[in-house]
Formats: structure tokens, C-alpha cells, sequence
């Protein structure tokens, strides 16, 4: 059974930019997944399979995409997993972490974040590149 305690915002983010390339019939075809229904990942204007992303991402972050039997049947609750990285997502792939705001006696005023810059990824296998730089497969 996969795990996705690796699984980072990065590689969500390059999951989607696969999904881009490929289109989302060959996305999903490549991968084994059919569509679908329910849950869904919103980013940049566009509806995503949540399911067959966070199991693309799984493939960033450990060299083997999760496959659909993994996914299937509520053993892996994909949208409580993307929302904990920041996405948007709708449907029934989890609890959603929304919560009332705590009241305080004072105002804090939130630090303005730099969103988290995709890992480089070799141009040939799709893995994410050590610190060196350099493929530790393909070379």
C-alpha cells in the first residue's frame, strides 16, 4: 500500500504540470485511471482528477506512482491529503480542514509567504533532482 507522508506541495505542482503536457485522457490512460466523479483538485482556473494526481505525485516524491487499487475505495482520503498542502478541492475525498477562526484579545498580522518553488525534476525519468543537480539515474 503506497504512502503519502513524501508526498510534498512540489510535487502536487509537477504532477499538474505532467497533467498539463500530456492532456487528461493520455494523463490518465498513462497511469491506469479512468475518471473519476466527485473529487476533484481546482488550481490555476482548471479542474483536475484529485485521485490520479496525488498518485502522480506519489510518483515524484518516491519513484512509483500509486495505483488505482491504492486509491480506490476510501483507504486514501486525497482531498483532506492536497488540502493539507494548500489546494483546492471538492467532493468527498476527505474531511475538509476548514475551521471557524479562533477569536483573540489581540490582531496578529500574518507574514505575506513566497509561495514553495517546484523541485527540479530530470528532464528524462520526471525524478526530482538531488542538491547536485544531476540525475541519480539517468546521469
Amino acid at each position: 500500500m503506497a504512502t503519502f507522508s513524501s508526498v510534498t506541495r512540489p510535487h502536487v505542482l509537477s504532477a499538474i504540470a505532467e497533467h498539463d503536457d500530456r492532456g487528461p485522457v493520455a494523463f490518465l490512460k498513462l497511469y491506469g485511471f479512468s475518471p473519476t466523479p466527485g473529487t476533484t483538485l481546482q488550481f490555476g482556473g482548471t479542474t483536475y482528477d484529485a485521485m490520479a494526481i496525488l498518485a502522480v505525485a506519489h510518483r515524484y516524491a518516491t519513484g512509483r506512482a500509486a495505483l488505482p487499487e491504492e486509491m480506490e475505495g476510501g483507504k486514501v482520503a486525497v482531498g483532506t491529503l492536497l488540502r493539507k498542502h494548500g489546494f483546492e478541492v471538492d467532493g468527498s475525498g476527505g474531511a475538509p480542514t476548514s475551521r471557524a477562526p479562533r477569536r483573540t484579545a489581540r490582531t496578529t498580522r500574518a507574514k505575506a509567504q513566497e509561495p514553495e518553488k517546484p523541485a527540479p525534476v530530470c528532464p528524462t525519468c520526471f525524478m526530482t533532482l538531488p542538491g547536485t543537480g544531476v540525475c541519480d539515474s539517468c546521469g
